[in-house]
């Protein structure tokens, strides 16, 4: 086993959830060893052709990812490792916020225009029944891809992306989101929340509902108080010196003096940890890959082995 494989105890976890062929169109290689090219590759960066060999064919094991990344697989195994966790109550519900810009590399830009076909098994025609369901690529803007379809917003460095997450109170990424770097933090804050969906081992609906949700003043605004308090989150958001001269400005009109837990905001670390640990893959730090959907999956990747080394 080479150094950051999965060991046999993070082998036997994950197994049991891995997509099982069907015998009708070829066997899939071996799941282990490629799930540990594709870590290989998101730990370090390495280009896909530069894969050592004992890892197996790089086309193959950048098809098992992209492939992956298309269809929520990456996905689903994060929610499962979390659904195992949350059974053996071992997730701290008191949930922080935040985003974090990654430099995009120059070859990150030139995704093709044209909408790409979907995602279909190798061998799978016209006049051939496909072995497994055909995958469509996500829902993306209208237009195909480009810059902004892709995730990459413009800055004076160049390209960059914005990753936001929501993470439990040990450090543990629980939703993630892509955007354009020049994207504001407010601007997807319903959305990461609404991401959170750890589901139950046994009989129930997956669990949504934080206990309670940390964040910075680029929270600090109306909507997002109004969806917290909407949904019935507790919240420790500071507020805006803007906000507060404009509140006190205009006197009983102004409204009540928001709430702020200052020794729950101090827990607010766990945020910007897990980003320092997702940044531990040079393949998350920077960007490398063109498709949007593509980075996500490397993302969630690296999410997934924090969950099961932590």
């Amino acid at each position: 086993m080479g150094r950051g494989d999965l060991t046999d105890a993070e082998w036997e976890r994950l197994r049991p959830f891995l997509p099982v062929s069907n015998r009708r169109c070829g066997r899939w290689r071996d799941h282990r060893q490629v799930i540990n090219g594709i870590l290989h590759r998101v730990r370090t960066g390495v280009h896909w052709r530069d894969l050592p060999e004992r890892f197996g064919p790089w086309k193959t094991v950048y098809e098992r990812h992209r492939l992956w990344s298309a269809d929520g697989t990456w996905e689903r195994l994060l929610q499962q490792i979390q659904a195992e966790a949350d059974a053996a109550g071992e997730i701290d519900w008191d949930v922080s916020v935040d985003s974090t810009i990654v430099r995009a590399h120059q070859h990150a830009a030139g995704a093709r225009n044209d909408p790409p076909p979907a995602l279909a098994p190798k061998g799978a025609g016209p006049g051939r029944t496909p072995g497994r369901d055909v995958v469509a690529e996500p829902r993306r803007p209208p237009g195909g891809g480009g810059a902004g379809g892709e995730g990459l917003g413009r800055s004076r460095g160049g390209f960059t992306s914005k990753v936001h997450l929501s993470v439990d109170g040990r450090c543990r990424p629980l939703s993630l989101v892509l955007t354009a770097g020049q994207r504001a933090d407010c601007s997807q804050f319903e959305l990461v929340l609404e991401k959170i969906r750890v589901p139950r081992t046994g009989p129930g609906r997956p669990r949504k509902k934080p206990d309670g949700v940390a964040c910075d003043k680029a929270y600090s605004n109306g909507p997002c108080r109004n969806y917290l308090r909407r949904r019935g989150i507790r919240h420790t958001i500071p507020e805006k010196a803007d906000s507060r001269a404009v509140r006190l400005r205009k006197g009983s009109r102004g409204g009540r003096l928001p709430g702020f837990d200052a020794d729950r905001y101090r827990k607010r670390n766990t945020v910007e940890r897990a980003i320092n640990k997702l940044k531990h893959a040079r393949a998350v730090a920077t960007r490398y890959d063109k498709r949007g959907y593509i980075y996500l999956g490397t993302v969630t990747a690296a999410a997934l082995v924090i969950w099961l080394r932590t």
